[in-house]
């Protein structure tokens, strides 16, 4: 959805719901107007502020619900950063992706979501273990931040 106009985002999503026979409410419509203008990843706070700008009338507990909805979906995916901080995106199901957690700076960068396939298989064969990395951020150092350190 990255790219696309607010419109066709709704209109994609709104089309969605309607085939899980629900419907486009307007808190819905608020949080993902909201989401589809942002071009970097957001936080359910930062969330709640952009979408009382646009209609005041949508409570906090209606963007953290339309947030599940949407993530149930699969338009939206939510990511785990750093110390239980979660921040939210618009995304299509085949652009889901897995992500990379600056420490120093707090920025996020997707990454692409076959990165850690050969560590997924190995953790099946070996260990029984299945992994679920896209709802967590790698934690690291960005480029920048490492530039700086070692200035």
């Amino acid at each position: 959805m990255v790219g696309s106009s607010v419109d066709d985002v709704l209109e994609e999503v709104a089309g969605l719901l309607r085939a899980r026979g629900e419907r486009m409410t307007g808190p819905r419509r608020a949080v993902v107007s909201a989401l589809a203008r942002q071009t970097d990843h957001v936080s359910a706070d930062a969330l709640v502020t952009l979408v009382a700008e646009q209609d005041a009338g949508v409570h906090r507990a209606s963007v953290y619900r339309t947030l599940d909805a949407l993530s149930d979906l699969g338009v939206v995916q939510h990511v785990h950063v750093g110390h239980g901080a979660t921040t939210y995106h618009l995304v299509r199901p085949e652009e889901r992706h897995l992500h990379a957690h600056c420490r120093i700076c707090g920025s996020v960068q997707d990454l692409p979501s076959d990165l850690l396939d050969d560590v997924a298989t190995m953790l099946a064969e070996e260990h029984g273990f299945v992994l679920d990395a896209g709802h967590v951020a790698l934690s690291g150092t960005c480029r920048r931040c490492q530039r700086v350190a070692h200035s």
